[in-house]
């Protein structure tokens, strides 16, 4: 089954209108994930997750599993690494769970809240 990342598009790292970036800090992690997945693990963009203060934020979640809402990360290809890798982690468990031993550092303390799967 299909462990999806959800990326703000829309997210912008605190300074960004000082930079000369053409896009957000959430097209620029987007771009990346979107590199990186596959097989078990599919990316899509929203605009707006409502975290502005926690930007760049992600949300990784399946069907009938637990989903988690991530946040504060760089647009850099570490970062992206790290949620494809827990994602297919995510996608591999049956809940939808991950012991805390097993996560990529990359994605430890970036954890903002656990979504209980939707009832059938």
């Amino acid at each position: 089954m299909t462990t999806w990342i959800t990326i703000c598009d829309t997210c912008k790292a605190p300074g960004w209108e000082d930079t000369a970036m053409e896009q957000t800090d959430g097209e620029a992690l987007a771009a990346l994930i979107e590199d990186r997945a596959g097989g078990d693990v599919a990316a899509r963009r929203v605009s707006c997750t409502m975290g502005c203060e926690r930007a760049c934020n992600i949300i990784v979640q399946g069907a009938g599993k637990i989903g988690y809402s991530l946040g504060k990360f760089a647009a850099s290809a570490e970062d992206a690494q790290a949620i494809v890798d827990y994602a297919q982690m995510h996608a591999a468990s049956p809940t939808g769970q991950v012991p805390f031993r097993e996560w990529p550092q990359g994605v430890k303390g970036h954890f903002v809240s656990r979504h209980t799967p939707v009832p059938e």
